[in-house]
C-alpha cells in the first residue's frame, strides 16, 4: 500500500473547508452528508481540512497554515500538497467503499466506482445493520470467535443465503435464519500448489481458500505476495500440523524458483 485507507468520524465535527466554486461545493457536500460542519480557518478543534483554491501558490500557503495547526490537510487536485487524498465513493450506508488510485487517475476510480454502484444492491446497507444487530443472538448460538468467523463466512459466501451482491427482501430475517444453521467445523486439509510468484495468477478458488483459511503452511519458496492474499490472522505453521486442527488449513507448496 502507498496510502494508509482510513474512514474518519467526523459527525458533529468542524472540517476547514478553504476556498470557493464548484470544488469547494463538492467537499461540503461530503462533509454535510457526513454529518460534519463546514467551517473557516476561524473554527476551534477541526478534525481535517479542505484547500479548494486555483492559484497554486495560495494554495500551498493555506495548506502550510493549517499543517502548522496539526491538521491533516486536502489540496483539491493537488495529491502532491495533499496529507490524505479522497476516493471515488459507493454510498450503502453503513458499507462504504473508497477506490483510491493514489491521485494518479481520477478517471480511472470513477470507472471502478460506476462498474460497483450496479453491482452492489441496495439492501446491502440493511444487510450490514441487520448483522450489526444480531451480534448478540449469533454471541449466544455460536459462543466462540471461529464458530462465529464459520458461520458467518459460510451465510455470506457467493450464492448462499445472505450473498451480498444478491438483492434481499428482508435482511433481519435473513440473518436471524442464517444465525439458526450450524457453524460447526470439521478438519479439512487443501494443498494449494503456487507456481507463479504473481497473486493475480491464483484462481477465485484458491483465493477463497486463502481468505477462509485458518491454519497456513508454506512448504518452499511461496512468494510473499501470495503468502499475503491468506486471511491474517490465521495461525501460522511450519509443517502440518498432527493432529489436523479444526477448520481449513491450507498447505501452499512452491512449484517454481522465484527469479
Amino acid at each position: 500500500m502507498e496510502t494508509l485507507p482510513i474512514f474518519v468520524t467526523v459527525a458533529g465535527r468542524p472540517v476547514i473547508l478553504v476556498g470557493d466554486g464548484e470544488a469547494a461545493a463538492a467537499k461540503a457536500r461530503l462533509v454535510v452528508a457526513a454529518g460534519g460542519i463546514v467551517s473557516d480557518e476561524s473554527a476551534a478543534g477541526p478534525v481535517l481540512a479542505y484547500v479548494a483554491l486555483d492559484d497554486e501558490a495560495e494554495a500551498a500557503a493555506a495548506a502550510a497554515r493549517l499543517r502548522a495547526r496539526g491538521l491533516l490537510v486536502n489540496v483539491v487536485d493537488r495529491p502532491a500538497m495533499s496529507d490524505f487524498l479522497m476516493g471515488s465513493i459507493v454510498d450503502r450506508a453503513p458499507v462504504l467503499v473508497a477506490i483510491s488510485t493514489g491521485g494518479a487517475t481520477a478517471s480511472l476510480a470513477r470507472a471502478l466506482r460506476t462498474r460497483l454502484e450496479a453491482l452492489l444492491p441496495a439492501s446491502l446497507g440493511g444487510l450490514a445493520r441487520a448483522i450489526g444487530a444480531a451480534r448478540g443472538a449469533a454471541a449466544r448460538q455460536h459462543p466462540t470467535v471461529a464458530d462465529r468467523r464459520r458461520l458467518w463466512e459460510r451465510a455470506l459466501a457467493e450464492g448462499a443465503s445472505l450473498d451480498p451482491l444478491r438483492p434481499l427482501a428482508d435482511p433481519d430475517a435473513a440473518v436471524a435464519a442464517a444465525i439458526a444453521g450450524d457453524s460447526a467445523a470439521a478438519a479439512q486439509l487443501v494443498e494449494m500448489v503456487v507456481t507463479s510468484a504473481d497473486p493475480g495468477e491464483l484462481t477465485l478458488n484458491q483465493l477463497g481458500l486463502l481468505g477462509r483459511c485458518d491454519t497456513l503452511v508454506v512448504d518452499g519458496e511461496v512468494a510473499p505476495a501470495v503468502i499475503d492474499r491468506a486471511r491474517r490472522d490465521a495461525a501460522r505453521a511450519s509443517a502440518v500440523p498432527e493432529p489436523l486442527p479444526e477448520g481449513l488449513t491450507v498447505l501452499l507448496r512452491a512449484a517454481f524458483r522465484p527469479a
